[in-house]
C-alpha cells in the first residue's frame, strides 16, 4: 500500500530548518540523503532542548538502527523547511521517532519517514532500558495507538 502524505497536525512538535545551499543536488531539489540530516536534526534538537540528551558524556546513546523515508514533493533551497515530529513508540530500550518534513506554510508533507533508535550503554554499547527522564520528555510526543513491529 502506498503511503499518504500526512497533514502538519499530526506532529505534535515541529522545527522550523532552513535549507542551504548545498542541500541541493544537480537537478535543483534537496537530495535524498540531506532528508535524513533534517529528522537528526529534529530529534537530537528536541533531545538537547529537554535535557536528556548530553551526547559528550551521556552514559546513554541511541543508535539508530533502522530508517525509512517516502518522497511526495520537492524540497529546494531557498526555503524554510518544518520538521514535524512525533513518537510511534516507546519500547523498552528503544524509540521509533516520525518525522514529516513540509516545505513552508504547507500543511501537507513533502516527506515522511522515521528511524528506530536503540537506547545502549555509551561504553558496552549493550542495550539498557529508557532512563525515566528520556521516557518523560518523549511521553508528549507519543501517538496514541501507533506501534511499530518488530522493535524491542
Amino acid at each position: 500500500m502506498k503511503p499518504q502524505a500526512e497533514h502538519r497536525s499530526a506532529y505534535p512538535h515541529s522545527q522550523a530548518i532552513t535549507t542551504r545551499w548545498m542541500d541541493n543536488d544537480v537537478y535543483g531539489h534537496v537530495n535524498n540523503v540531506v532528508y535524513y540530516s533534517y529528522f537528526d536534526t529534529v530529534v537530537n534538537s528536541y533531545l538537547i532542548r529537554q535535557g536528556v540528551l548530553d551526547f559528550e558524556a551521556g552514559s546513554t546513546i541511541g543508535l539508530v538502527i533502522e530508517t525509512q523515508c517516502n518522497y511526495f514533493s520537492s524540497l529546494s533551497f531557498p526555503d524554510t523547511v518544518t520538521a514535524g515530529l512525533r513518537v510511534a513508540r516507546l519500547g523498552t530500550s528503544s524509540v521509533r521517532y516520525e518525522v514529516g518534513l513540509f516545505s513552508g506554510d504547507s500543511e501537507i508533507a513533502a516527506a515522511q519517514g522515521h528511524f528506530v533508535h536503540v537506547y545502549v550503554d555509551r561504553v558496552t554499547r549493550r542495550p539498557v532500558p529508557l532512563p525515566e527522564p528520556l521516557r518523560r520528555a518523549l511521553k508528549p510526543l507519543t501517538v496514541p495507538g501507533a506501534q511499530a513491529q518488530g522493535v524491542a
